[in-house]
């Protein structure tokens, strides 16, 4: 992994930041979704220690080749509750890992979440599901289809942020990333201008409770011709057209030749740009013992302004 790509707390900082989490647990009413308590995460935010505010001020004003970031030596908890099993699993309570996770992604921009989704939950547990495993979702265990985060979304996220509560038993279920700006140099030039054109669909994701089929016609690359955003998810999104077809598993060969992959401890947090790189997850095997991979999510937008028109006021929820 590029050390760009990597940031190391110091004792002294994981202990700064244990205390910034607790006023943040001891917060009335001790809801990550309460708006209060939000205001009062923003707040607290900017006393995270500098050396973390300055890298991810760094991040947010340029991702780097990897287009992601991966925070380690996080505090955690002493004693873990068992990993969750049920389906569409959240975290509203304000605990040490999603007091962190919230407190950290408010240094990026506004923590947001999609009604639809897991039941508009600002911290989602991204966990395996008993009868789930061949789902392509967050709550499977089969090898995960790299893509952007809801790719389907008009209002995509900008960052996808994901804290490790607890890994698998055999240290298997790697988080795989690859960022387009890396891809790039695996595609030729009539590859990259088929994918500007707008001749792909992309429909929801199975944990996303959405009644419509999926997107308009659009393009999987867009903006600056070297330096192109990315809109895609290789089990999602499909073409009806034969170049656009050969267009994506161009693609996903160039994707796969660049793609990282990071086996996440507890702890650790890593923040994928959702505008250039994609994540995806290798398999593993869970037993359900209540010791099984436990991840939490959350959402990150630059512009909070740009979703008010499908937010409620003040809120963080989209419709």
């Amino acid at each position: 992994m590029n050390p760009e790509s990597r940031f190391e707390l110091s004792d002294a900082e994981r202990a700064d930041v244990a205390l910034l989490a607790d006023e943040l647990m001891r917060t009335p009413p001790g809801l990550v979704d309460g708006l209060e308590w939000l205001d009062r995460c923003r707040g607290l935010s900017c006393h995270l220690p500098a050396r973390l505010r300055n890298r991810l001020r760094a991040f947010r004003h340029d991702p780097g080749r990897a287009g992601m970031l991966l925070i380690r030596n996080l505090p955690e908890a002493d004693s873990v509750p068992p990993t969750p099993q049920e389906s569409d699993s959240v975290e509203r309570r304000a605990t040490l890992s999603a007091s962190v996770l919230c407190a950290v992604a408010m240094e990026l921009g506004e923590v947001v979440a999609y009604r639809n989704e897991k039941r508009g939950a600002l911290v989602q547990n991204v966990v395996p599901v008993p009868g789930r495993e061949a789902q392509q979702s967050n709550a499977g265990s089969v090898p995960l289809e790299m893509h952007i985060e809801n790719a389907f979304h008009p209002h995509r996220p900008d960052y996808v942020g994901l804290l490790c509560v607890r890994s698998d038993h055999d240290l298997a279920a790697g988080l795989r990333v690859a960022c387009v700006r890396a891809a790039m140099e695996h595609l030729d030039a009539g590859t990259r201008q088929t994918l500007r054109r707008p001749l792909f669909l992309t429909e929801p994701p199975p944990s996303f409770d959405r009644p419509d089929s999926g997107t308009k016609p659009h393009a999987v690359l867009t903006g600056d011709a070297e330096d192109p955003d990315i809109r895609v998810d290789f089990h999602a999104t499909h073409s009806t057209d034969p170049w656009g077809k050969q267009a994506m598993e161009a693609l996903e060969d160039a994707v796969r030749a660049v793609s990282e992959e990071i086996v996440l401890a507890p702890a650790d947090l890593v923040f994928v740009d959702n505008r250039v790189t994609l994540h995806g997850r290798t398999a593993f095997t869970p037993r359900y013992d209540g010791e099984d991979r436990w991840l939490q999510r959350a959402f990150v937008h630059l512009d909070h302004r740009r979703s008010r028109a499908v937010r409620s006021p003040h809120g963080h929820v989209l419709n």
